[in-house]
């Protein structure tokens, strides 16, 4: 499924800008030294319906819970869960020939018995032949060694301290609860990340009582047939909804070749690329852009705009 408008993100590249100056008209540079601007368009093999609908994966660790939440949740249930939501918040979700979006809300907190994962960075030396490489754990195991790696690496700046509590990873999944760090088997082991014993770590799992927050999850109907749900996913996931009367026949040419492919020009751009650029929504753009959705005679796309602004 794609998610709603969240799903565009910005792209952390050397060519994000954090201004355009020197600006024409049409919100391009004009300056001395020429920024580059690149379309990415790719086909996207789903109607814009299918495209949107979520389904779990067939990952026990996330794809369990998730359908463990829908079969309560459809078409008028609830379901709780503590530390964590089963389902990606708004997504869009089918059911008994039924459109439904997903919502979560905090209803409370409660104490509860959880398992806590530390690791402690160790000497090469400390390391033994019984030390286990962390791939040739279960995955669940295995990821939550490499989130408490990353944390360490990164001393807690990272994008996967959200993840833990206060440096420690709290086992909350039943995919977890039933791993083999849940079973205390790895409790004081010796974890490398490569296989040469790189990266050792010592594991520590404690049980402590900790107040987890809880989560109820429920489906909203939203339409009752896949034609009105087409409409939702026009109104709310479609970024571009273009046709041939969109275009000048140079720009749509342009269009074309891009389509399933790029097309790049530094400024000052053609006067067809800034039309079909504007067309898209992006004529305005200071900063890279990926994930956006194009319908372009009858096929779906996905695209993006980089910017390359020379230092």
């Amino acid at each position: 499924m794609s998610p709603s408008r969240r799903r565009l993100l910005q792209v952390t590249t050397p060519a994000v800008l954090a201004g355009l100056a020197g600006c024409t008209s049409s919100g391009f540079s004009n300056s001395d030294q020429p920024t580059e601007y690149t379309l990415s368009i790719d086909t996207i093999d789903a109607s814009p319906t299918e495209h949107a609908l979520y389904k779990p994966s067939d990952d026990p660790l996330f794809g369990d819970p998730a359908r463990t939440a829908l079969a309560a949740i459809i078409p008028d249930g609830t379901h709780r869960t503590y530390g964590f939501t089963p389902l990606p918040e708004d997504s869009y979700v089918a059911g008994e020939g039924r459109y439904f979006q997903i919502d979560s809300a905090v209803t409370g907190r409660q104490e509860m018995d959880r398992t806590l994962v530390h690791v402690e960075s160790i000497d090469d030396d400390a390391v033994d032949s019984d030390a286990i490489h962390v791939d040739s754990l279960d995955r669940p195991s295995a990821r939550v060694i490499k989130i408490l790696h990353s944390n360490s690496a990164t001393r807690g700046a990272g994008s996967t301290a959200d993840l833990l509590r206060d440096d420690a990873y709290v086992l909350r999944r039943p995919a977890e609860r039933d791993s083999r760090l849940a079973s205390g088997d790895l409790d004081g082991r010796v974890i490398t990340m490569t296989e040469d014993g790189g990266f050792p770590y010592r594991v520590s799992v404690t049980t402590e009582s900790i107040r987890e927050t809880g989560y109820t999850t429920r489906a909203i109907p939203v339409a009752d047939s896949e034609a009105g749900f087409r409409e939702i996913v026009f109104a709310t996931e479609i970024d571009a909804e273009l046709d041939d009367e969109s275009l000048s026949t140079a720009a749509r040419d342009l269009l074309d070749r891009a389509l399933g492919g790029e097309h790049t020009e530094s400024t000052p751009l053609s006067t067809e690329y800034e039309a079909v650029l504007a067309a898209l929504g992006v004529a305005d753009a200071d900063d890279s852009l990926n994930g956006r959705l194009l319908w372009y005679a009858d096929q779906l796309y996905r695209y993006g705009l980089y910017i390359d602004h020379p230092d």
